[in-house]
């Protein structure tokens, strides 16, 4: 997720879209990726490393009680769903990417780099906040890698028409051409009928295209799982960081499934990432593990 947005709800007294609680949190994510060698130099934030560093004892303490940290499952998700994308690639040449709030994002900086250097025809809009699309295009343009195929635009989820919402963004693409959305780090900011009406919307709007895909992970609510009281300690952290809360999401992965198929997907496949322990070179943990990726097709 991205930076925090200057219209705050204390400026704008309709607050039934204001999403910009919730953003800070993409500096830590962003120097996780830095930190693990997933990201470009030029996308490195001196916030984001402040943040990771205050956090770094309270994550040595979870990951001797329990072998496992909010790292471990930032890794586990980001790596995951870049395989997923990649997958979809090889099937999709001429795939058309939406990565909604991409913070400090660095995928599509390398699947543009990587796919289109070996013959593809990738497109790809990162989307965001205004505040943080501004900084992604500064960062971006810096490095000379915007182009018509590869551009940013500001995106808040909860609009459902103008400049800044889905349906706007997708009405842009080619309509002869597969479109996939990603979206890491966003889902479990809000409450489930509120970001299923987003994934109905979704849903909706991919089925305009000859094939429409949408990736994204959940943090489930597995009460029994041994991380999960650090989760609920997590969560007030993030709440007191995002003013807001972090719900997690469906108990088991059967009631996921089930779930996104309410909200008109066809197709849906939920991922553990210990699945893809040895495939992706992750490292195998003695606990399953806490976060799930979802693939979906409209």
């Amino acid at each position: 997720m991205s930076l925090l947005s200057n219209s705050s709800s204390e400026s704008n007294n309709d607050t039934s879209t204001d999403t910009s609680r919730i953003s800070i949190s993409a500096l830590y994510t962003g120097h996780v990726w830095y930190r693990n060698g997933l990201s470009l130099p030029a996308l490195y934030s001196r916030l984001g490393q402040a943040g990771y560093w205050a956090l770094r004892p309270v994550n040595s303490f979870i990951r001797l009680l329990t072998g496992a940290d909010i790292e471990t499952f930032l890794l586990e998700r980001h790596k995951v769903i870049d395989h997923q994308t990649a997958q979809l690639i090889a099937q999709h040449p001429d795939l058309q990417i939406v990565e909604i709030a991409c913070g400090l994002s660095p995928r599509g900086a390398r699947l543009m780099s990587r796919y289109n250097n070996e013959g593809c025809s990738l497109s790809y809009i990162e989307a965001d906040l205004p505040d943080m699309a501004a900084r992604k295009q500064r960062m971006l343009q810096n490095l000379g890698l915007l182009s018509s195929e590869h551009q940013v635009r500001s995106c808040n989820i909860l609009e459902e028409s103008g400049e800044e919402s889905i349906e706007q963004i997708l009405s842009g693409l080619d309509h002869d051409r597969p479109v996939l959305i990603i979206t890491e780090g966003l889902v479990n900011y809000f409450d489930l009928p509120m970001i299923e009406a987003v994934w109905g919307r979704m849903a909706k709007a991919l089925k305009a295209f000859p094939a429409g895909f949408y990736i994204t992970e959940v943090y489930p609510d597995l009460k029994e799982h041994p991380f999960y009281p650090w989760m609920q300690r997590a969560r007030k952290m993030v709440a007191a960081l995002t003013r807001g809360d972090y719900p997690l999401h469906y108990a088991n992965e059967e009631v996921m499934k089930k779930g996104f198929e309410g909200c008109g997907f066809q197709q849906v496949q939920v991922i553990d990432p210990s699945e893809l322990y040895d495939t992706l070179g992750l490292r195998r943990l003695e606990i399953d593990s806490a976060v799930r990726v979802v693939v979906n097709q409209a």
